[in-house]
């Protein structure tokens, strides 16, 4: 028998909320001391929730930012499934900018998502199976969204809840099970093809699926989003607005919000590395959209037809792509790389790879590297061959 985690509502008393400022800023490597001597004067039950909830709370402020992240309630699986701020921010502006007024969010956790779509502006009712998480949700909207228009949560099954009067849905499955990561979009909790007929039924929404899911999965009457945050893909979404069709394929890097959306150009061509590199980010990679994002690059082209790197003569800014001026184009040669850095006394190396089956930390141990020097070695291939390119970030070039 499993036992059943603790209630929030005696995190909501004062003395809850006591207890929980005073751990706002606590060593965890100290705990069990100040376990021991806070359980003096309050009950041994609310001490051990209150440290549960403190520890969650460190743990959230890299998603949801200290003054939001200290005023939330979490579990632990909350904190690792949930919607980054700036992620789930730009999701409810676009929920607005399509005219929903009304969301429901089903699957809706901790309520991430709800709270940005509640900020937005927007009526939101999230729905959720599980009791424990709807109490967080809900005491997370009357923390972080408490004027506005109404915010609810039911505690039900998605797939028998009924979503009439809303505008929109919102779908986030879950993708996780006791042994892992699920891949398999039918294997989500529920089915990809439940949400999207869900979806379908309401004519406005959205679904939440795994970044990596194939092109050839994306129902043609939806459009597919990746978004990345500072470099890192974060998720996929697929879109659908039965009047008025999204690109079938979109990148949205945040958190400048550029976006770039499919126009069925060709890819760039294969040519020799030139002066500098573009390293796409990993949403426009994702959506399989380097040609539109080099577009104006003059002179673009790949360096292989199966490597997301881009290479041109000119330096240009773009905010889809990082640009690093090239200094050497070699064939892959571990000795004489290891010459070269030795002779330029190079000591920190950042190892980037695509297109290579080479382990970097495995890589750069064998590279023994001294020296007070950095730069940035590329494994990759050129034209077919197996190749290296040093490399340093490029400077932004002139106004």
């Amino acid at each position: 028998m499993t036992e059943e985690p603790p209630r929030l509502a005696p995190l909501l008393t004062p003395e809850g909320q006591a207890l929980l400022a005073e751990l706002r800023d606590h060593d965890p490597a100290r705990e069990l001391a100040l376990a021991t001597r806070l359980r003096r004067d309050h009950p041994a039950g609310l001490v051990s929730a209150a440290l549960g909830q403190a520890r969650l709370r460190q743990r959230a402020v890299a998603k949801f930012g200290a003054e939001d992240a200290h005023r939330m309630y979490f579990t632990p699986n909350g904190v690792e499934q949930a919607t980054r701020t700036d992620v789930a921010a730009h999701r409810a502006a676009r929920f607005r900018a399509l005219g929903a007024s009304r969301v429901t969010d089903l699957c809706c956790g901790i309520g991430g998502d709800a709270v940005a779509l509640a900020r937005a502006g927007i009526a939101v009712t999230g729905v959720d199976l599980d009791p424990m998480t709807c109490e967080i949700a809900a005491a997370n909207l009357a923390a972080l969204a408490p004027a506005g228009p109404p915010a609810t949560v039911v505690c039900a099954d998605v797939t028998t809840y009924d979503p009439t009067g809303a505008e929109a849905l919102f779908v986030d499955p879950a993708r996780r099970r006791g042994t892992g990561r699920v891949f398999d979009p039918e294997a989500y909790s529920p089915p990809l093809s439940w949400a999207v007929d869900a979806v379908r039924r309401t004519g406005l929404g959205a679904i939440k699926i795994a970044p990596g899911i194939p092109h050839e999965r994306v129902p043609a009457d939806f459009g597919a989003e990746w978004v990345s945050y500072g470099g890192d893909v974060k998720e996929a979404v697929l879109w659908h607005r039965r009047d008025a069709p999204d690109a079938p394929r979109r990148a949205t890097l945040l958190p400048s919000g550029a976006t770039v959306a499919s126009r069925g150009l060709a890819d760039p061509p294969v040519r020799p590395p030139g002066r500098y590199l573009y390293e796409p980010d990993g949403a426009v990679i994702r959506a399989h959209l380097i040609a539109e994002a080099v577009e104006d690059l003059p002179g673009a082209g790949l360096i292989d037809e199966t490597i997301a790197y881009v290479t041109a003569d000119g330096l240009r800014e773009t905010p889809f792509a990082t640009a690093y001026e090239v200094t050497d184009v070699l064939p892959f040669n571990l000795k004489r790389l290891k010459a070269l850095l030795r002779e330029r006394e190079v000591g920190i190396l950042t190892v980037k790879k695509r297109g290579s089956a080479v382990e970097p930390e495995e890589f750069r141990r064998k590279l023994k590297l001294r020296g007070r020097n950095e730069t940035t070695v590329f494994l990759t291939r050129v034209a077919g061959a197996p190749a290296m390119l040093l490399a340093h970030r490029a400077p932004r070039p002139a106004a």
